[in-house]
Formats: C-alpha cells, structure tokens, sequence
C-alpha cells in the first residue's frame, strides 16, 4: 500500500511553498526518517521526511512547483520482498561402490539472498550549497566538506568554484582585425552593440517573492517616514579595546556592537512604548516585552530572527544569539521559531559601508532603526574642533501611532545611552 508525501502545516500563517530540491530520485529507496524533498517558503526552508521506509514511487510535483499545505508531493510504497531461492536441482545419485551402501552427495545449506546493492546517496551538504552547486553546475561529490559531519557549506562550494576557474586554461587571445567604420549620414560614427549580449531570466525564490511583496505592503499600509541623528561610537570602542580580550576568554564570542545597540533600543522602548507596539484595526496594541528583530543578509535574501525577551539577556547571550543566528543564515538551518514575531527591529548597513539609508518597516511592526558606518570625522566638542568616531543611526517609524516628537526623543535617548555605555548597566 503506497503512503502519501504530503506538504506538512508549517506554521506562522504560511500556506503556500516551492518545491526547491529533490534528495531522493524516483525508484531511490527511502528509510523511515529520511530526508526526501526541500520546500522554500516565505520565511525559512524546510525538508520532508519519509514517515516509512520503501522505495519513492512517483514524484507529483517537480522542483519549481508552487504547492499548498495538504498537496501529494510523492508515493512510497513497499519495498519489494527479496526474490526467493531458485529450488535445487534434485540430487544425482553417486555410482554404488562395489559390495558398499550408496553413498549421496551431502545437501547444501539454502545459500542466503545477496544483499541489495546500496542506492547512490546525494552527497550531503547544506540546502544553500546545494543550490549553488545546481545553479554553477558543479557535481556535489567533488566539494571537500568543511562543515560538522562531513557537510559540504556554500563557502565549500565557493571555494571550489574559484579553485576551478584558476584551473582552467584560457585560450590565446585573437588579434584583432581592424575595419574602417562607415560614416554614419550625419558624418559621426555610430557605436556598435558589443557581441554576445545576452539575458537570464531567473525565477524569483519563494522567500524574495515574500519580501518584495512584504516590502510593498509597507510602503502602501504605513504612513512611514524617517527621522535621523548621529552618535559619538568613541566611548563604546574604547569601552570594546578595553574588554576585548578578556570577553572573548570568559564567554568564547567578541563584543560586538549590537549587543550595546539591543540594550540601548530597550532602553528608548521603554521609555517611548508607541514604538513597541503595533495596529489592529482601530486598537493599538502596546507589548510590555522586548523581542527584538536582528536583521541578517543571507544568501536567499533579508532575513529577521528574533531575540527573545532581549531585555533579560546579558551582553555575551546576545552576542553568542547573534553569531549562531548569522550560523543558521549560512548553512540554510534557520528555523520558524527563530523568526517568529518581534516587537521591533534592527539593522545594520553599516557591515556593508552604508554610511546613512531610510530603513523599511517590518509589518506590523511600527519602528526599526538603522544603523550605518562608523566613519572619523571633524565635531566640535566644547568649543573645540576635534576627530571623532561617529555613526548616523536612522529610525523608520509609523506615523500613525508614533509622532516625530517621540521618534526623535527616541533617538536622543539612544544616543545619550550609546554615548555614556555605563548608563546601560543602571538601565538594565
């Protein structure tokens, strides 16, 4: 009796996936808890398993499929029974010696069924690496794995990609042959279109479909608008040289600057809640907990997980959240509970030399801040023009429930937090 693959409820109010990649291959036998197919959603991507052994019958939807909760994906069925022994011919009978019994030939003992051949298993590597190598073409079983338990990472495949392409010898070039270009009718030569032009047409994945759609329902749902401000980073990166060596010793992770960021922005929540909060209908419903949202730029695009109850977290758990956080983003194994909710987020364009931008809400939530390169630069300080490290910090806010009084305040208190670090111990 065959047994239904189907598309398992996922939670968090996603109904809708796409088939990513197939781990297993019509007529592959699959074991009880086997990983059989990838699906992409809007938020994380997950894997099907095999709740039987068998052998995978018959494929219903082909990678690139969009599918619904409840969808057949595939059929298992039995594994067949092993062929059973071919009876042994009946036995000849020995010539009789002269004036002695008649002597048999001894029976043999029933020779036991060779064993299946094992099928050809996918070489094991994270989700994202496997789709980089689809997408470069590059045969899986040739990347030398990096990762625990023998796992093949995108890095892995990277790697090897560039390794390849040194490898590969370039032909010499051709001269070039070089002919008078006609005149055009106005007498000025007109440029050629170079040769070999072309275009791709890429299918946008599941998650980049989401947030192009998530972005757009920002802009037209919130009456959105940015506040700016810049803050002083000396007091913090010399707090940071200070207790650099001896953090990274007692708790195994760096001090980072998100960990002051996080408790900085609790501290403004708390004093400006309108910002952690969200609409429902004609309500504002005002949250008396800090989730707090930590932007990370994955390979598949934006994703968000969320630090729990940031508020009773110390410096190194944010720190050590953070790190296993842009771990998961890497390897493809973040989870729906690690990006469930938030109350409110964080980003950092900085990591990629932004120096200022107007961060884009995470509905519904109403407020998110943007943070941004530190850049050295002249300010006068007490009548003294002198260099300094400094940051422009952005806040998108909803103006509907939030005022640009209280979105400034907001940011002048940040800044006065990250500005004298010490105060963030007396706020905690």
């Amino acid at each position: 009796m065959a047994t239904k693959v189907v598309v398992p409820e996922m939670g968090e109010s996603i109904v809708e996936a796409t088939v990513g990649t197939w781990l297993k291959r019509e007529g592959d036998a699959v074991a009880a808890g086997e990983g059989i197919v990838e699906l992409e959603t809007e938020k994380v991507n997950l894997v099907v398993y095999a709740e039987r052994a068998g052998v995978l019958a018959h494929i219903e939807h082909q990678a690139g499929s969009d599918v619904k909760v409840g969808d057949v994906l595939a059929a298992i069925e039995e594994a067949p029974e092993p062929a059973a022994p071919s009876p042994r011919p009946t036995e000849e009978r020995q010539p009789r010696p002269a004036g002695g019994p008649e002597v048999r030939e001894a029976p043999r003992p029933a020779q036991r069924p060779e064993a299946a051949a094992p099928t050809d298993e996918l070489p094991r590597a994270t989700p994202v690496a496997r789709r980089v190598a689809q997408e470069q073409g590059i045969d899986l079983a040739q990347v030398p794995p990096s990762a625990p338990g023998g796992r093949a990472t995108k890095q892995d495949v990277q790697v090897y990609l560039e390794q390849q392409k040194g490898a590969v010898s370039r032909p010499a070039p051709q001269p070039a042959v070089i002919r008078p270009r006609e005149p055009s009718a106005a007498g000025v030569a007109q440029p050629v279109p170079a040769a070999g032009r072309g275009e791709e047409r890429v299918r946008m994945s599941r998650r980049r479909q989401t947030i192009a759609r998530r972005l757009v329902e920002a802009q037209h749902t919130a009456a959105m608008l940015t506040t700016f401000n810049e803050v002083d980073m000396s007091a913090v990166a010399e707090l940071r040289k200070r207790r650099k060596e001896s953090f990274v010793e007692r708790y195994g992770v760096n001090l980072g600057l998100m960990s002051f960021f996080v408790k900085a922005t609790i501290g403004a929540l708390r004093a400006f809640p309108q910002l952690n909060a969200e609409i429902q209908g004609d309500e504002i419903i005002l949250k008396h907990y800090y989730d707090i949202g930590i932007a990370v730029g994955a390979a598949e695009g934006l994703v968000v997980p969320v630090l729990r109850d940031a508020d009773r977290m110390s410096f190194a758990q944010i720190e050590q959240a953070i790190k296993e956080f842009v771990r998961k983003s890497e390897d493809g194994s973040l989870t729906l509970e690690d990006l469930r909710g938030g109350t409110f987020t964080i980003t950092n364009g900085g990591v990629f030399g932004s120096l200022l931008s107007t961060p884009i809400l995470n509905p519904p939530q109403v407020g998110i801040l943007g943070l941004h390169k530190i850049q050295e630069r002249p300010v006068v300080l007490e009548g003294a023009i002198v260099v300094r490290a400094m940051m422009y910090v952005a806040l998108s806010y909803d103006h509907r429930i939030v005022d640009g009084r209280e979105a400034v305040q907001f940011l002048v208190r940040l800044k006065e937090l990250i500005e004298d670090p010490e105060t963030l111990l007396l706020e905690a």
